[in-house]
């Protein structure tokens, strides 16, 4: 297990005189978002520039044409978050920018903005994994309540680009008053799609716009969930139970893999077999002449057959979800379970999850369906406990597409 940040060598000296106040940053994907938050627990302004009316001519993200409106829309939506805010430049303490993981071209339009920024301000950088932001999400709204989940965490971090496991935990504030490091183990992964990718390619093979995962869930009740019944290639893991929360590390070696490139073939195949093809092209079509088409417009062009086929490959993928998820939770002996990230907004999974942690006795926390995708808010927060550990960026941060958190 990797620490995320080393305490400074006089950490009391950064926090004197300090407003709190940092800007995050966030370009990792199709939203540009912008964001002041105080202290890691309060959330002054959270601006969100969405691509989705770009990207959904062309059914997925483009990142070459993410990447330019990145650049079109990153200054407005800065000046923006610290209008919203009602504060300025000068009374930032710090400037915290995603530098990975994701698209290189988006990544390279924040990260460099950010070291711009905080260069021309004398203020420093702080860079953050966008996973770690997600796990943040739901820990900032928490802080917002005066609540805090009982350590030691499962974060489920699933969405567009990821479906990752990991085991936080944080030491305490030593000296008082400059927070907590956080540590993140990964112990699981996808082995190839990641959930929400899978949803959205699904909905694209059925007709549906994208981004295809909100689509899914507002059709999904309208089916039966059992009507077809999907099954998951067996992925090998090695998950050893953790005998007690002290217990090293090194020899619990907990691994959950997940796979969902086989549920979309079979999506496919049943989509052929059953000749969808026709009313397929008839939805797509018609969806594609209205100029801001709703569930309810897709839902008349559904037959009963693929509305069945929605609710079971929805049904299916949120049970191998819960599945491995508390399988996991059970053996590392957790006491609090995050699921975040943009497909955490699924309703199905939400019911689910809970009534799944209350038979278990296990406290689960989702973020706001406002945080559950792409935000700033969530950077901003996650940057909190690197500024008092004074775990500052160099000039020369650059994006990492592949960074790995853990």
């Amino acid at each position: 297990m990797n620490a995320v940040s080393e305490p400074a060598s006089n950490p009391e000296s950064i926090t004197r005189g300090t407003s709190g106040l940092v800007l995050g940053i966030e370009s990792s994907c199709d939203e540009t978002a912008a964001a002041v938050v105080r202290c890691g627990c309060t959330t002054l302004s959270n601006i969100v520039a969405s691509q989705i009316a770009t990207h959904a001519l062309f059914g997925g993200v483009v990142p070459e044409l993410a990447s330019r409106e990145h650049l079109r829309n990153i200054v407005p939506a800065v000046r923006a978050a610290l209008a919203q805010a009602g504060i300025n430049f000068q009374q930032l303490d710090a400037i915290a920018v995603t530098n990975g993981p994701g698209l290189a071209g988006a990544l390279l339009v924040g990260v460099t903005y950010a070291k711009s920024l905080a260069y021309a301000l004398g203020k420093p950088l702080i860079a953050v994994n966008h996973l770690e932001g997600h796990i943040h999400a739901v820990l900032l709204e928490h802080a917002e309540r005066e609540q805090a989940p009982e350590a030691p965490i499962l974060a489920l971090a699933v969405s567009g680009g990821h479906t990752h496991l990991y085991l936080a935990e944080c030491t305490a504030a030593d000296p008082p008053g400059t927070g907590k490091t956080w540590r993140y183990q990964n112990v699981g992964r996808t082995v190839d799609d990641a959930a929400g990718e899978a949803f959205d390619k699904v909905a694209k093979l059925l007709g549906l716009p994208y981004p295809g995962g909100p689509w899914i869930d507002a059709l999904a009740p309208y089916g039966n969930p059992k009507a077809v019944p999907f099954a998951f290639a067996q992925v090998k893991t090695k998950i050893k139970r953790r005998l007690s929360p002290a217990q090293p590390e090194e020899e619990t070696q907990p691994r959950t893999l997940f796979s969902f490139s086989g549920i979309k073939t079979a999506v496919l195949r049943y989509v052929e077999t059953h000749n969808l093809r026709p009313s397929i092209e008839a939805r797509q079509h018609a969806l594609a002449g209205l100029p801001n088409p709703q569930a309810a417009d897709a839902l008349g062009w559904c037959d009963s057959q693929t509305l069945d086929l929605i609710a079971s490959f929805q049904h299916a993928v949120v049970g191998d979800l819960l599945r491995k998820t508390f399988r996991a939770a059970e053996a590392l002996l957790v006491r609090s379970l995050l699921v975040t990230g943009g497909v955490a907004a699924n309703r199905e999974l939400r019911a689910r999850f809970a009534a799944e942690a209350d038979a278990r006795n296990l406290a689960v926390a989702f973020p706001s369906r406002a945080l559950s995708t792409d935000n700033a808010a969530m950077i901003a927060a996650a940057a909190w406990p690197r500024f008092l550990a004074g775990d500052f960026a160099s000039p020369a941060l650059n994006a990492d597409p592949s960074l790995k958190l853990g």
